[in-house]
């Protein structure tokens, strides 16, 4: 049981603001701006989805806020917690995936969630979860120190070094292609079930998850502001094209988000608008030996300690 029950009103009104300041910074650095489709979901709540395409930088990016509630857990919330199976739900959180144009400029994603199970008689059960991920197609040490460093500032205040290690590992371990034997990136932050054993106050879990949603912007902006410039051709378009299939085979297979948006009856649109609008795929492809493309297998594509 929970230490304590979780202020979803207060939890609501942090995802919504941190919507609104992660969109406005985006379109100020894009130069165009999101469209805003607010939806409902017939079993029970809805969302404000902002999403941008063929921006002056990004190809395509969506930040989204949902806050949806059922009669049953679905069963990607349940697949590890079966205890859980039959309870009522409310979840919410905000979810983001960046997509730019430039190969130069990573793809980045980021969630923050909160899940509390209900059931008649017996105390609601609750956890947060989230985290941020980098994912380039042509990797740069500085940048990518740069976005592990961001995380780990977050997470210090919540555990110290062990727990940044922790969330660190844990990323490395969820953002994996099982099927390719292949990370999705160069990892960043993952947590789940944070308060769902009952050791962690509703406090310190609501506490990390906010330093982790506010640490986005400082960790990602910075990188594509350097990057946007650099000059580009076709092979490089191309690359990207390839590798962001990666990107659609793991949200389409693993992501805990993506099934659980699909089985809970979610928006389509919303929840697919983190696939990438271009994407190629090859039949056993292979980078050239001592090339750029090749780099990012042997250098970035291997966990390390980026800081």
């Amino acid at each position: 049981m929970a230490l304590d029950t979780p202020d979803l009103a207060r939890i609501k009104a942090y995802f919504t603001g941190l919507q609104a300041r992660i969109v406005g910074r985006l379109e100020t650095f894009d130069g165009q701006t999101f469209r805003a489709d607010a939806w409902e979901r017939p079993a029970g709540g809805g969302g404000l989805t902002r999403v941008i395409e063929e921006g002056d930088f990004f190809e395509r990016g969506g930040v989204n806020f949902s806050h949806v509630m059922g009669e049953a857990m679905p069963a990607s919330a349940t697949a590890h917690r079966p205890e859980l199976a039959g309870r009522r739900f409310e979840a919410m959180g905000v979810s983001l995936v960046l997509h730019p144009r430039n190969p130069y400029c990573p793809t980045v994603h980021m969630n923050v969630r909160c899940f509390v199970a209900l059931a008649e008689g017996k105390d609601p059960v609750w956890w947060f979860g989230g985290g941020m991920d980098l994912t380039p197609y042509y990797g740069n040490d500085e940048d990518v120190r740069h976005f592990h460093a961001a995380c780990k500032a977050a997470v210090l205040p919540f555990g110290g070094e062990a727990e940044y290690r922790r969330l660190k590992d844990w990323c490395d371990r969820y953002f994996f292609l099982k099927h390719r034997n292949e990370p999705r990136g160069v990892g960043g932050l993952f947590f789940d079930d944070l308060g769902a054993d009952g050791q962690t106050s509703f406090d310190t879990a609501f506490g990390l998850t906010r330093s982790v949603g506010d640490a986005f912007l400082d960790a990602y902006l910075p990188i594509v502001e350097r990057r946007r410039d650099t000059p580009y051709g076709e092979r490089e378009r191309d690359f990207q094209a390839y590798r962001r299939g990666r990107y659609v085979e793991f949200n389409l297979v693993f992501d805990r988000g993506t099934l659980f948006g699909l089985q809970s009856g979610g928006r389509t649109e919303s929840i697919l608008m983190s696939l990438p609008p271009i994407v190629k795929w090859r039949y056993d492809w292979q980078p050239q030996a001592g090339s750029a493309e090749a780099q990012l297998y042997e250098r970035y594509l291997r966990p390390q300690d980026w800081v």
